[in-house]
């Protein structure tokens, strides 16, 4: 009997911990990992690295591909995780293109992630826009929620837990 292949996303703001997480969930699992923000368009990397927040339109290229690529995941028969913010519903439903499709919101209080943010180096989103993906949040009411305080591993063992992975 073939395995049924699943690609979970890992959601929500920058600095939440999607990178760390999904990561680690994909080692365990033996799954592909998909960073969601190498798949921005460059001029969306620009915008942020000038601390310019995106808007619908500039986020709808990438979710085409970011849709793409979890179609592309299941009906070549691969499970992977994939982190990306989908901060709003629309957003969400249109990653959801059939039921083999989990998503994981990482939710954590602002003051906690934007310590984690004032701490990281190197990354294009600039921690000056943490207010505007706050702003931009439609908290999720379908996904499985996990406490960002939470360690990664322990998110992990919450996650593979209720899916029973």
């Amino acid at each position: 009997m073939k395995r049924k292949n699943r690609v979970i996303v890992i959601i929500g703001v920058s600095g939440s911990g999607k990178t760390t997480v999904g990561r680690l969930l994909s080692q365990e699992l033996g799954w592909k990992y998909y960073e969601g923000d190498d798949f921005h368009p460059q001029a969306n990397v620009e915008k942020m690295k000038n601390g310019v927040p995106l808007n619908d339109a500039d986020r709808r290229p990438w979710l085409e591909t970011l849709r793409d690529l979890i179609r592309n995941c299941l009906e070549g028969g691969d499970s992977a995780v994939v982190a990306c913010s989908a901060l709003k519903e629309s957003y969400r439903e249109f990653l959801l293109v059939d039921e083999r499709v989990f998503l994981i919101y990482l939710k954590g209080d602002y003051e906690l992630i934007q310590q984690r943010l004032s701490k990281r180096r190197g990354h294009f989103m600039k921690p000056n826009l943490l207010a505007s993906q706050f702003a931009a949040l439609e908290e999720p009411e379908a996904a499985m929620q996990v406490d960002v305080s939470l360690s990664p591993g322990e998110i992990v063992k919450s996650i593979r837990s209720r899916l029973r992975l």
